[in-house]
């Protein structure tokens, strides 16, 4: 009996040990896959992995990585490409912890690959309705993901977050973050900071009211809300932030949504527990229609900063107040510690759409500089004791069209910028952008539409006249930055817009996808180019750097689309649609791109003569403008595919399209809850129009 008993404890001890060395060794495996923690992020100085959207809290996309360098990138070559399977715009930003790179692609699509080899280990599709397409203003486009202890977060363009298992793809938790009963979208990268994920939204083309939202990174349970514009005061307030806020508008705003939405930059300062956003532009743009009377409308196009337990105001800054012109502060941030009047400063720096780089105390929201990097006729300068910008009497617009720069467009827009601790420098692609400007003369709000409530230019011969000026003035760069003297070091011309994010290094290197497809590696303290390679396509999302088996890696997703194709295309050149690859470089890669098919889209034999009146045609233009210009350019130019190059199978089921939603797996949804038929054949009759402007013929009024 005494062997038997000391068997049976043995044996169970036995037992519990090799259960207890599993669960370790499971534990072990889970971590493995994924593990980024708080202390990861705070301590990974050694730049072996990327573990977030900026490679650390900071988000300064710098790589202390040096094997790749001035003295050796001429070694570079392509290591692998995967086909990311779509001819839509890609801007993600990939992920990679321990060997594996977890990346996204149009309509988020989620794949997790061998970062040495570039076996898809998974891929997971959230089936986003394809009907959704229509309220992102710059089509299905997802800017990355985070990763958090063995957990993969994503945003869909419906607002879900879902967390999946890092090592299988599968959906551990789906959380809904918006209100489906407004066309909320999301398109940036949620990020995760100490545990705790934080996301925005997009949507404020189409009336909604902003806002940011915290949610559990293990469970996806909800944390708090912070909202970026205040609602009806008969409601009451959510805060003492949203009380203040509504007194600088007027009106009954909240009607038409306000806006404000925090469509992409997040960052967080551990030591502060600070997180910062950059919120977007009001709605409608138009002030006159969206707060009568003006005020500054907080918080639109400001950089806030909330508590990250609790989601409490802690400051603001507010760079275009009353802001009118689609000047969102939604670009991305960078913290950083310089020294300014030799004085050490934490500060957040910025260089939003407006066209001026600011520098601000992170602690107190202080304005510390801010200087025009891009011709700027909207305002003069910043005036620093009040940090207001001081607007040009012209730049303030009424119902006659003027031309500004910056444009919607911005002088810099979503692309992830760089800073280099080594050079001091802000490394981003810039433009010279103009755009016509008025205030619709008539408003009528209309729900689940994009509601600018500005003005159409209805002389033909003006706005070719003004499209011309525009097309002259227009110019984009690469540009160095000194934050800290607030000047220009160098810059390398672009042909024209659309360019990239980019990626600075210690190997004293910037690396940039360019409007001329090709992947460009410069020095980072003069611009010099050291490198480039004929990728086929635009590589518009930010380059990342990474380290396996002692081999340093740059990777970039890859893939011509959304709002910068938008803007580019209707410059009236044709840029072809291919499609998007992650491409992946090292020193000694040998690998080779397939030639790809592209899409072109060419101008077909002569369009239908316009067999509609001026005033229809009118019509037609407000209703394009308000309903199609998102996705197919303002006046009908460019576009995720330029209207005015339809077939002629195309004008024939034109109203099938629209109304019944016949193409909605293409991402173009029945638009018959907003838009009848006679409205339909009002705007089929304007985009007619156009193609026949675009051929130099008359036009065949009835």
């Amino acid at each position: 009996m005494a062997c038997y008993n000391a068997f049976k404890y043995t044996s169970g001890f036995v037992l519990s040990f090799t259960l207890f060395l599993f669960t370790i060794a499971w534990h072990t495996n889970v971590l493995a896959q994924g593990n980024v923690t708080h202390e990861r992020l705070m301590n990974d100085d050694d730049g072996k992995n990327w573990l977030s959207w900026g490679r650390t809290y900071k988000e300064q996309r710098f790589s202390p990585l040096d094997q790749i360098n001035v003295n050796t990138v001429d070694e570079l070559g392509l290591a692998w490409s995967y086909d990311l399977e779509t001819f839509r715009g890609v801007e993600g930003t990939p992920i990679v912890v321990d060997g594996v790179i977890y990346t996204t692609s149009a309509w988020t699509v989620t794949r997790a690959l061998d970062a040495k080899s570039g076996e898809l280990l998974w891929e997971y599709d959230p089936q986003t309705p394809r009907a959704w397409g229509r309220y992102a203003c710059c089509g299905p486009v997802s800017r990355g993901l985070a990763v958090w202890e063995g957990k993969v977060v994503i945003g869909t363009l419906d607002g879900k977050l879902i967390g999946l298992d890092a090592a299988s793809g599968k959906e551990v938790w789906i959380a809904q973050t918006t209100d489906t009963d407004w066309p909320y979208t999301i398109t940036g990268a949620p990020r995760v900071f100490n545990g705790t994920v934080i996301v925005g939204n997009g949507g404020a083309d189409f009336g909604v009211r902003g806002f940011v939202s915290a949610w559990d990174a293990h469970t996806g349970e909800f944390k708090w809300r912070f909202y970026t514009v205040p609602g009806n005061p008969a409601d009451g307030f959510e805060n003492d932030a949203m009380r203040m806020a509504a007194d600088t508008w007027n009106g009954e705003w909240w009607t038409l949504g306000g806006g404000g939405t925090v469509w992409d930059s997040i960052v967080y300062d551990p030591s502060l527990n600070l997180v910062y956003i950059g919120t977007g532009n009001g709605s409608p743009l138009a002030i006159e229609y969206r707060s009568p009377g003006g005020g500054d409308n907080l918080f639109l196009a400001s950089i806030v900063a909330l508590d990250l337990t609790t989601g409490e105001y802690v400051w603001h800054y507010q760079e275009v107040p009353g802001e009118k012109w689609d000047y969102t502060a939604t670009q991305p941030m960078i913290l950083a510690d310089l020294t300014i009047h030799g004085e050490e400063r934490q500060v957040i720096m910025q260089a939003p759409k407006n066209g001026f780089f600011y520098v601000l105390d992170r602690v107190t929201g202080e304005l510390i500089s801010a200087r025009e990097f891009v011709p700027n006729t909207w305002a003069s300068h910043i005036d620093m004791l009040t940090g207001r910008p001081v607007i040009n009497p012209e730049a303030d617009f009424g119902t006659q069209t003027v031309l500004i720069t910056p444009g919607a467009g911005g002088g810099h827009n979503w692309e992830p910028m760089s800073y280099s601790p080594l050079t001091g420098l802000v490394y981003f692609t810039a433009q010279e952008d103009w755009i016509s400007y008025s205030v619709a003369r008539e408003f009528t709000p209309r729900r689940f539409r994009s509601n600018p409530a500005w003005g159409f230019e209805s002389n033909a011969e003006r706005r070719d006249e003004l499209a011309r000026q525009s097309a002259e003035r227009r110019s984009a760069w690469l540009t160095a930055w000194d934050p800290v003297r607030q000047r220009e070091v160098w810059r390398v011309p672009h042909s024209n817009i659309g360019s990239g994010g980019t990626l600075a290094t210690a190997g004293n290197l910037v690396a940039q996808g360019n409007i001329d497809k090709e992947f460009v590696i410069y020095r980072a303290d003069n611009g010099e180019k050291l490198w480039s390679m004929d990728i086929q396509t635009v590589a518009l999302a930010g380059p990342v750097s990474y380290e396996v088996d002692g081999e340093q890696y740059i990777a970039v997703n890859a893939g011509w689309g959304g709002g910068r194709a938008i803007v580019a295309r209707a410059t009236g050149e044709d840029f072809p649609v291919a499609p998007a690859r992650l491409l992946v470089f090292k020193l000694g890669g040998t690998a080779s791109l397939p030639a790809m098919e592209t899409l072109s889209q060419a101008m077909p034999p002569q369009p239908p003569p316009l067999r509609a009146n001026e005033e229809v045609v009118e019509l037609g233009a407000r209703l394009f403008t308000e309903t199609c210009a998102q996705c197919h350019g303002q006046n009908a130019i460019g576009g995720l595919k330029d209207l005015r190059y339809m077939t002629m199978e195309s004008h024939n089921s034109f109203n099938t399209t629209v109304l019944e939603g016949t193409l909605v797996d293409k991402g173009m949804a029945s638009f018959a809850d907003i838009l009848d038929e006679e409205q339909v054949d009002a705007i089929h009759a304007y985009i007619i129009a156009r193609a026949n402007e675009s051929w130099g013929n008359d036009l065949n009024q009835p």
